[in-house]
């Protein structure tokens, strides 16, 4: 006997926009551990759609879909200081490129977010897979 499970009706939902992305984002991020949030400071999450061309050309990207996330800053020993004129650190999450993924994938999207934000956090500051795999573990 066949068991009918009951799912969401997406007939009439569309992916995630820009700014739904990025409160995505902003929540997941809000819910990491403290002490993992504290080695960004300052930090600004951002979405884009694509990499820009000098990412790519930087990178020696084949595709704009190589790339789910990007940290750009300063470690937790060279901060920012307004002083220098550079900004916070900031991760950029490229929306078409994870939404690439969690079609292809059987993952949820929070859930994807969420690796890609560990991971361009984690990869800055010298942190093992192993360190990112507690910090998944342990969000609350």
């Amino acid at each position: 006997m066949a068991r009918i499970f009951k799912t969401r009706d997406w007939s009439d939902q569309l992916s995630p926009s820009l700014g739904e992305f990025e409160l995505l984002a902003l929540d997941i991020y809000a819910h990491l551990p403290e002490e993992f949030r504290k080695l960004t400071g300052e930090i600004v999450i951002q979405v884009a759609e694509f990499p820009t061309e000098e990412i790519m050309d930087d990178l020696a990207l084949e595709t704009p879909f190589d790339l789910l996330g990007l940290f750009e800053g300063r470690g937790v020993a060279e901060r920012w200081n307004p002083s220098t004129g550079e900004g916070p650190n900031r991760i950029t999450l490229y929306r078409r490129a994870i939404l690439d993924y969690w079609s292809e994938n059987e993952e949820t999207l929070g859930d994807i977010v969420t690796h890609v934000l560990i991971h361009e956090i984690g990869h800055h500051f010298g942190l093992s897979d192993d360190d990112m795999a507690r910090i998944e573990d342990t969000r609350t």
